[in-house]
């Protein structure tokens, strides 16, 4: 970037756009405004009331910085340290998955059976392998009745998960434990519902999903075994060990794996037969059973 007295934030995201688009970033305008509203410290509709101002030489050192990052296939949430969920900001680090919008079909259906218990009392959830606890915050941000047990087997990620319930203020509503699925929960532990989206990527799949996705987000939160239903299988039983009769267990898939996980459902027979909710795209996403 020579002409550093020419740079103003029009031609920063101009050239940033294309170069971006020559490293192979599917969206590299979008990239590009999220890291350069990062590196002037605003939002992102604030670059277009300064859009034939000059950069200050502070923001292009950091937006630089951020660009040649992303330019070897960084995450941009990783970059900026944070993405939106659900109409909510969370933060993420390398050592969560980036929330994605086919997880939001989770929380729909979390929010679509509580219209059923409406006037029952408190609802009991638990979020297994609750990463930066997106799906347990939601709940509780949007079922005020709720209270949420959020686990996972990493504490970093808890750490992480810890900093956006108190961000949202759900602490008193949201608690966080260290564990493999179910492991430590007590035996006693009874919840109307469990909600999950756990690892279903299968080792073959791992090794064709994008570099950036590969490369950069956790493993042990992506790949559910040989198959990519290792955690499925254990996840459905443990469910039915602590869901209330009536209570439902919910969630995430990969399409691919659909009849797989159907067939695991059925298999236990303290479950009703499976539902599965599709995406706007119109693939499978979601599992949904009754405890019977």
């Amino acid at each position: 970037m020579s002409h550093v007295e020419d740079w103003t934030i029009r031609r920063l995201l101009q050239w940033t756009t294309d170069y971006l688009a020559e490293c192979g970033s599917e969206t590299p305008r979008l990239d590009g405004e999220i890291l350069l509203a990062n590196a002037c410290e605003c939002e992102r509709i604030e670059l277009y009331t300064t859009y034939d101002e000059k950069a200050p030489d502070s923001v292009r050192d950091s937006f630089r910085s951020l660009v040649r990052e992303r330019a070897r296939g960084v995450p941009v949430a990783y970059l900026v340290g944070k993405r939106e969920f659900y109409s909510l900001p969370f933060r993420v680090t390398p050592d969560v998955l980036i929330p994605r919008p086919e997880t939001e079909h989770v929380v729909l259906s979390v929010l679509e059976k509580n219209k059923e218990w409406e006037g029952t009392g408190a609802v009991q959830c638990v979020d297994v392998g609750t990463g930066s606890g997106v799906i347990a915050i939601c709940v509780a941000r949007y079922i005020p009745n709720a209270n949420v047990l959020a686990v996972d087997i990493s504490e970093a990620a808890l750490e992480v998960a810890r900093s956006n319930v108190v961000a949202h203020e759900v602490q008193d509503r949201v608690e966080l434990m260290r564990s493999d699925l179910f492991a430590n929960v007590p035996q006693d532990a009874v919840f109307d519902v469990v909600v999950s989206n756990p690892p279903y990527i299968s080792e073959d799949e791992l090794a064709n999903v994008a570099p950036e996705v590969r490369c950069h987000e956790p493993r042990e939160a992506l790949l559910g075994g040989v198959k990519g239903s290792e955690v499925i299988e254990r996840l459905v039983p443990q469910s039915a060990d602590h869901l209330r009769p009536g209570g439902c267990l919910i969630f995430e898939i990969s399409p691919m794996l659909e009849e797989v996980a159907c067939q695991i459902v059925a298999g236990d027979d303290r479950f009703g037969p499976p539902v599965v909710n599709k995406d706007l795209a119109g693939h499978a996403r979601v599992v949904e059973a009754l405890r019977q």
